[in-house]
């Protein structure tokens, strides 16, 4: 594996899986003994694997701008606008993942919808 920073295996890896190499995501960057936190799927590697190819299938035309990628010693979380398609709105996603021995062994992801309206004059990123 190359020598590539934690926090740009965390982005490679959503960039992959995002663009349907699943598979190859999972095997160039995770851990045999990854699980993830994901509330609607089964916690193993095969079960998210499998949602993520779906997804990508799907959307093929999803896009992950990155906005802030953050790294706490064996922890980084990416902060991401995520679209499924150019017109959509997409949502604001967050990503933390957590790093054993240069590999990612756990996941964590949590978003909410980019509102069309919204009093916030900030906006959400």
């Amino acid at each position: 594996m190359n020598k590539s920073s934690r926090k740009e295996k965390a982005v490679s890896f959503l960039q992959m899986a995002a663009a349907g190499d699943v598979r190859e995501a999972f095997e160039r960057f995770t851990s045999s003994e990854f699980l993830h936190h994901n509330p609607y799927f089964r916690g193993d590697a095969e079960s998210i694997m499998q949602a993520m190819e779906e997804n990508a299938r799907k959307n093929p035309e999803k896009m992950f701008e990155f906005k802030f990628v953050l790294e706490d010693g064996d922890f980084i979380a990416v902060h991401s606008h995520v679209k499924q398609h150019p017109g959509d709105l997409g949502a604001v996603v967050v990503h933390m993942f957590r790093f054993q021995d240069e590999r990612i062994v756990e996941m964590w992801d949590v978003g909410q919808p980019v509102p069309s309206e919204s009093p916030n004059e900030n906006g959400v990123f």
